[in-house]
Parts: C-alpha cells; sequence; structure tokens
C-alpha cells in the first residue's frame, strides 16, 4: 500500500511540475507550483520526515508561494507575449531538459541506488521525533556551518537594510518629527475678504 501511495503522489507531483512550465497563464503556473510542493511535502512524510514536510508547507506554501501569487496577480502581464516566447525558446528548453535526464538516470540510476546497494531504512517506533533528532544533528555535528549560515544571513539582511537606507539626492524623504512639530499657524493662514457681489 505504502508503495502505491508513493507512486501516486510521485506521478501527481511529476505532472504538476510539467504543468508549472507549460501552462500559459502564470497563476495557473503559481497553482501548479503550490500543489507540487504540497506532494512533495506528501513524499518527506512517506520518508518519515515530518518536520522537513511542515517546514515546507509552512515556509514555502504559506508565505513565498503566497507572495508569488500575489505578485504575479498585480502584475499586467502580457501573455500573447509569453506565448511568442514560449514557442520561440521550446527547442532549448527541450535539450536543456533531455540533458538534466541524462544526468540525473546516470548520477541517481539503479547502477547506484537500489536495495542490493542500500538496506531499507530501519522503522521507528512510535514516540519517535524526526524534529528532535534534526535539532540534535544541526546543533551538535553540523553548529558550526549553521553559526556560519545564521552569519551570512545576517550580513545579507545589514547590507540589503543599508541599500534601501541609503540617501539619493533626487528623492524626497518625509521628517516624521518636522511634520508633528508643525503648528497650525504654520500651515494656514485665514484672510479676511469682504464679499462681494457679481453685477
Amino acid at each position: 500500500m505504502e508503495q502505491i501511495v508513493f507512486y501516486v503522489f510521485a506521478a501527481l507531483l511529476v505532472i504538476a511540475s510539467v504543468l508549472v512550465i507549460t501552462v500559459r497563464n502564470p497563476v495557473y503556473a503559481v497553482l501548479f507550483l503550490v500543489l507540487a510542493f504540497f506532494t512533495s511535502a506528501a513524499l518527506w512524510l512517506l520518508l518519515e520526515a515530518e518536520f522537513l514536510a511542515l517546514t515546507l508547507v509552512l515556509v514555502y506554501v504559506g508565505a513565498v508561494m503566497v507572495l508569488f501569487l500575489f505578485v504575479v496577480m498585480m502584475l499586467d502581464i502580457n501573455i500573447v507575449v509569453l506565448r511568442e516566447g514560449f514557442m520561440r525558446y521550446l527547442p532549448v528548453g527541450i535539450i536543456v531538459a533531455l540533458i538534466i535526464v541524462v544526468e540525473m538516470g546516470i548520477a541517481v540510476g539503479p547502477k547506484y541506488f537500489g536495495l542490493e546497494h542500500f538496506a531499507e531504512p530501519a522503522r521507528h517506533m512510535a514516540d519517535y521525533s524526526n524534529t528532535k533528532e534534526l535539532g540534535r544533528v544541526l546543533y551538535t555535528v553540523y553548529v558550526y556551518p549553521f553559526e556560519i549560515a545564521a552569519v551570512i544571513l545576517l550580513v545579507a539582511i545589514v547590507a540589503a537594510i543599508a541599500l534601501t537606507m541609503r540617501k539619493r539626492p533626487n528623492t524626497k524623504y518625509q521628517d516624521p518629527g518636522w511634520q508633528v512639530s508643525v503648528k497650525r499657524n504654520d500651515r494656514v493662514r485665514i484672510i479676511k475678504m469682504e464679499s462681494e457681489q457679481k453685477e
């Protein structure tokens, strides 16, 4: 039964991935990518990696793909131009796809992978926690690469903030302190005028 479920989700993943790059409507492409992420999470669950599956759903589907969908729906994309470009680059795309399939077949083919080369992974008990095991390995064996990645991300965040906060000569800026301290007499001038009657 587990093998049948695996092949069903694997087929859905392949179909959704192909539709992401072949469908003409960008909104449909994003929705098929969401389906691909969900089926990938189901495959992670079959491998007893529930933390990675939930992270994939929460981070990519819940945050990144919602942002992609929002951007795609807000942009005024000319679908006619996309269709013309699709047919123009189709031969190059087919060649690149065939090269990738051949490389994956060589690297992950049955010659190097299979139950005759690797034993079937042992089943865990009901109280097994994938999150606890992942945290134990991450903060003991890979603690230095984890800290280096955290520092690199921190530097990237600081650099992005510094790029947005730099002064540009032709950009108008607002000073909230000056706006709050403005009095009514600085902005409004009341003029008394005699009423005039149209002749």
